[in-house]
């Protein structure tokens, strides 16, 4: 992606987003088809059944937290950076009442437009969206994940 901007600026991983969560959902879905089928039948044993059901079940748990962790992660990692960078533009830290979804929006703003674009997403509480809305001169993230 040469140019990043408001439109194009969210990123998904095919293999994961969509392949990897399908797989695993169709895991789910039939290893619980499976253990209906042999709970319903008591003389047959179930053992592998239940055992296929919580494997299904520990990979979505893999799939989620794997995500939420890097992300939280990535979070902080991009809170302190827009923090330094705000202290390098103004002296200043970050105003403490912007919120995580506004410093994550505000990465994406030019340096000349970053310190007015905080204080403004403070004084009249903008959502991050809106706050992508209004940069002018977008800086693009080509690091992320």
């Amino acid at each position: 992606m040469e140019n990043q901007d408001y439109k194009n600026h969210r990123q998904m991983v095919p293999g994961y987003h969509y392949v990897l969560s399908l797989i695993i959902l169709c895991c789910i879905i039939i290893s619980s088809v499976v253990l209906v089928e042999k709970l319903m039948n008591p003389q047959e044993r179930n053992v592998e059944a239940i055992f296929a059901f919580f494997v299904s079940l520990a990979l979505a748990g893999l799939f989620w937290f794997a995500r939420v962790f890097a992300l939280k992660a990535q979070d902080r990692a991009i809170r302190a950076e827009e923090n330094f960078r705000h202290y390098i533009l103004t002296g200043k830290p970050l105003p403490a009442q912007l919120r995580l979804g506004q410093i994550i929006a505000l990465r994406f703003a030019s340096d000349a437009e970053f310190p007015a674009l905080a204080q403004k997403a403070v004084a009249e509480k903008l959502r991050s969206n809106d706050i992508k809305k209004m940069i002018v001169n977008w800086r693009a993230d080509h690091h992320r994940v």
